[in-house]
């Protein structure tokens, strides 16, 4: 009987020899083959944008598309989003360079750090620490800049006569639209992330922020700040010229995302599929017409979609009931277009591990989960010999 779709990590090991396109291509082959598992099960594949992944002859990719030709392949949304965030102006690339020194300069030093620390206090400031940027895909810009801007008064008043200081306020303007901007695009991250992001999902956001950024070039052209709270608060030092500077940045990006993205925004997903209950049945390919009558007569069906609570693709009904759809709608449900679960998931094994324990190899140790299950009956056993006597 089939089962709900379940999402989880297969194997990992580790690359002997070289990290070639054809020795990763390899170790899945071995992998499949060893546990009796046809090379055409697999529909889809999502990479991040290593050249041993994603070039054109001897890349991963290109060995498995020679074995299942019909796989569907797509570049982790995550990772080009990345790259589109990074690419900025020189004088806004400057200013965020500045905003990483200023951190690094109060945080990386632990007499500067509690002293930052106490002045916080003082001046009742909402949060004491800076945030650390890290370059990551996870673009912790949006964290660093947000507590940067909220904690301003007192890194001016720190770095007060400091050559640091005078760069933060030459470009306080940049600062803030650079906080604003990073922000909006952490959401767009958020939006990739997580177990249920399929394509349907990042289609949606990808499109529904390219709108946006039309929208947000035209308001701030015109000096209207509402969807910029951290500028708006600068408004009387804004020139023209910075507006204008802002405006070719959000269009620069538009393009760039456009051009990155061509392949999902150009994806046709068919409407049965995102709204199956409210299609016109005449409309579709006449070979699903009676299936799909069938399920939106489905009460139960009907149901479960209204609740939201549901994706009807996902469940083991619609995949038994109603297997002709099911085919055709499985790759726009199940296709991972990020690489997200793999790094959650080898982030959540560093976390597990010390660090006196990171030369061993992860991939011998067998399942974590069942080694600590294993553990607890002698962990329940030191703690009742460390448990101080009267206590229950």
């Amino acid at each position: 009987m089939m089962k709900d779709p379940k999402r989880k990590c297969f194997f990992a090991r580790s690359l002997v020899t070289d990290t070639k396109g054809e020795t990763i291509f390899n170790e899945v082959v071995t992998y499949f083959q060893e546990n009796n598992v046809p090379l055409k099960n697999i529909i889809a594949c999502a990479t991040d944008g290593a050249p041993s992944m994603t070039g054109r002859y001897k890349c991963f990719i290109a060995h498995l598309k020679k074995a299942v030709p019909e796989v569907f392949c797509i570049h982790c949304v995550i990772h080009r989003q990345h790259v589109v965030a990074k690419k900025m102006s020189a004088r806004l690339h400057d200013v965020l360079t500045v905003v990483i020194q200023v951190v690094n300069h109060i945080k990386s030093n632990s007499l500067r750090d509690r002293l930052f620390h106490e002045l916080c206090k003082q001046n009742g400031e909402e949060f004491e620490r800076l945030v650390l940027h890290t370059e990551v895909k996870w673009l912790s810009k949006a964290n660093c800049l947000q507590r940067f801007i909220a904690l301003w008064d007192s890194i001016v008043s720190f770095l007060a006569n400091t050559q640091l200081g005078e760069q933060l306020l030459a470009n306080k303007c940049d600062v803030f639209f650079l906080s604003d901007i990073f922000e909006k695009l952490n959401s767009l991250n958020k939006q990739f992330q997580g177990k249920d992001s399929d394509l349907i999902s990042s289609k949606s956001a990808i499109d529904a922020f390219l709108r946006k950024l039309q929208l947000y070039k035209n308001n701030i052209r015109r000096r209207a700040f509402e969807q910029f709270p951290c500028l708006a608060s600068v408004i009387s030092d804004l020139q023209d010229e910075d507006l204008a500077l802002y405006g070719e940045y959000m269009e620069n990006m538009h393009e760039d995302m456009q051009t990155r993205f061509s392949d999902l925004l150009m994806m046709v997903i068919p409407t049965w599929v995102s709204i199956p209950f409210e299609v016109n049945v005449a409309d579709i390919d006449i070979s699903l017409q009676e299936p799909l009558i069938e399920l939106q007569s489905d009460e139960i069906m009907r149901a479960k979609f209204k609740d939201g609570k549901y994706n009807v693709w996902k469940t083991t009904d619609v995949a038994t009931k109603y297997s002709l759809l099911w085919d055709k709608a499985q790759l726009y449900v199940i296709a991972f277009p990020t690489s997200y679960l793999v790094e959650s998931g080898f982030s959540r094994v560093s976390q597990l591990l010390s660090k006196a324990r990171n030369r061993l190899d992860i991939v011998k140790r067998g399942d974590l989960r069942l080694s600590l299950t294993s553990m607890e009956p002698d962990i329940k056993k030191l703690a009742e010999q460390h448990q101080p006597q009267g206590s229950h």
